[in-house]
């Protein structure tokens, strides 16, 4: 896949505890778990990212919370953001 643009993604649970499930570009179209997404960016297989509303780029990253399981997020600036959390629906 390479470097990837994400465009949306897929969320699961309750309201207040909203987890993200699955992401995707419905553009091209691909969809990924986020188990799968984990593994191709801890193996260095591919590269993802977003675009916020003014076309600047933000790398998505693995963050790894002790004793939890490893989630999505992106990364701007040097700072851990919430951009993915932004993007439409798959």
């Amino acid at each position: 896949m390479g470097d990837c643009q994400i465009t949306c993604i897929t969320l699961s649970g309750e309201k207040h505890h909203e987890r993200i499930t699955q992401v995707g570009n419905s553009s091209i179209p691909w969809y990924l778990s986020t188990t799968e997404t984990v593994q191709r960016i801890e193996s260095k297989t591919d590269t993802f990212f977003v675009l916020d509303i003014y076309g600047r780029r933000a790398n998505v990253g693995v963050v790894k919370p002790a004793g939890r399981t490893p989630y999505l997020r992106t990364y701007a600036d040097g700072i851990w953001t919430d951009n993915l959390l932004s993007l439409g629906r798959c």
